[in-house]
């Protein structure tokens, strides 16, 4: 249930509710990915001090995005139900506390220099299972702190605050790593710390329970189901499952800076904060100038930049050029997430929106975690510069053929919810959209 329409508010940024989420969701994030990167370069770094070659470490990748990957698969579809029928504050917070728990155990295992790769796969598995839950509780709460006067602007500061935070923590995690190896990890303790204390800073919010069929397993379906038959929102999800599943690049970040640029850590964290700045300079933009226009064809644009840009950075071998290219994918990034996760959101009902963000965060899983577990198989199959790069190229191919498959993407032009959702989010609880209520009768 969304917030009514009682406030003169203009932005979202006035409303102390929405305020704390924002803050609760960056930190959040970047606590999450700043501990993934340094996950992944210990991972990379101890398999090749153990005697593995470039390709074996690079399997060792693999194995971690697949241990991320595996739970949140399982858990999601209960997980997106959990975000429809309890409280979301509550959630988010126990999300934050047990990453809070992970990262403290890294740190430890870290400052004593007892890392070893069991110790890395266990927290993986861990951080799979709380990012299933922590993903659609979130994603979820956002529409509920405002009223539907500056929904749009509400999902868009949401959606820029998580991938700003996706592509900056990693960039805090390479500089931190540099300064103490166990120092990322425990800045992600106390971002998570400070996560949960905004979460706990929200006020009551009305209940909303998700309407239709009573049983758990028919209620997951159901979500599903609309996923399946709305093609705004089907045509959204999968184009950013299949391109970033292909043309990820991040997880072998490691490979490039030890072993192709020869960088080392130091050039890990300017690997990593590249699509930062990109994608920071873009929401920016974005806060000033909302786009308003041509949004379907503008995203398949965006996708496709990425992809041509991941495929320039595969096979460079100049630092200047990989981080300029690696700007460009994180600009290409934020515009296309941007244009994305304010489409799904806003055209889906609010008793939905728990469940729709779990298949959400499932294709977002499977193009960045799972992805990372492809690329790092491809690297070793292949080498990593032609992984990279035949994922760049069929990112590009990916955006072709969903704009054949999927018209309603190339022939969008606004954010506006087709007139039936909003008709029946605005009619009153046991009314039909466009039927007269009892009252007056």
């Amino acid at each position: 249930m969304t917030v009514p329409e009682t406030t003169p508010e203009t932005t979202p940024l006035r409303i102390h509710n929405f305020r704390a989420y924002l803050v609760a969701r960056f930190t959040m994030i970047v606590g999450q990915y700043a501990m993934i990167l340094i996950i992944g370069w210990q991972t990379y770094t101890i398999a090749r001090e153990s005697g593995m070659s470039a390709y074996g470490a690079s399997g060792q990748l693999a194995l971690i995005g697949l241990l991320q990957f595996f739970p949140l698969f399982l858990l999601t579809p209960f997980s997106g139900l959990a975000a429809d029928r309890f409280d979301r504050r509550n959630l988010g917070r126990l999300t934050a506390l047990l990453q809070l728990l992970c990262a403290v155990v890294l740190a430890a295992f870290t400052w004593n220099e007892a890392m070893s790769l069991w110790v890395l796969y266990a927290v993986a598995v861990v951080l799979g299972v709380v990012r299933a839950f922590a993903g659609p509780a979130l994603s979820a709460l956002a529409p509920n702190l405002v009223p539907k006067s500056i929904l749009p602007s509400a999902i868009a500061l949401s959606s820029i605050s998580w991938q700003v935070g996706m592509i900056v923590g990693p960039a805090v995690g390479g500089v931190f790593y540099e300064i103490e190896p166990a120092l990322p990890y425990a800045a992600g303790a106390v971002l998570f710390l400070v996560a949960a204390i905004c979460l706990s800073f929200i006020g009551d919010l009305p209940k909303q329970k998700p309407r239709g069929p009573a049983r758990p397993i028919q209620q997951i379906r159901e979500g599903m189901v609309y996923v399946w038959r709305n093609k705004m929102v089907l045509g959204s999800i999968t184009l950013d499952l299949f391109a970033v599943f292909l043309a990820g690049a991040t997880a072998l970040f490691p490979v490039y800076a030890r072993d192709i640029l020869q960088v080392g850590a130091t050039g890990l964290s300017q690997l990593a904060m590249a699509p930062a700045i990109g994608a920071a300079l873009t929401a920016l933009w974005f806060s000033f100038r909302p786009l308003k226009n041509n949004v379907g064809p503008l995203m398949l644009m965006a996708v496709a930049a990425f992809g041509g840009a991941t495929v320039v950075f595969a096979f460079s071998t100049s630092m200047v050029l990989s981080l300029a290219m690696l700007f460009i994918v994180g600009c290409a990034d934020m515009f296309s997430v941007y244009i994305r996760q304010s489409l799904i959101q806003l055209h889906t009902p609010d008793e939905k929106r728990g469940r729709v963000s779990a298949v959400s965060q499932l294709t977002i899983s499977a193009s960045n975690e799972f992805g990372d577990f492809f690329s790092g198989s491809l690297a070793f199959l292949i080498g990593p510069v032609a992984a990279v790069a035949l994922g760049g190229v069929g990112a590009i191919l990916t955006v072709g053929l969903w704009a054949v498959l999927f018209p309603v993407l190339r022939t969008t032009r606004t954010f506006d919810p087709p007139e039936e959702l909003v008709e029946t989010e605005d009619a009153p609880e046991g009314t039909m959209p466009g039927k007269q209520t009892d009252k007056g009768a």
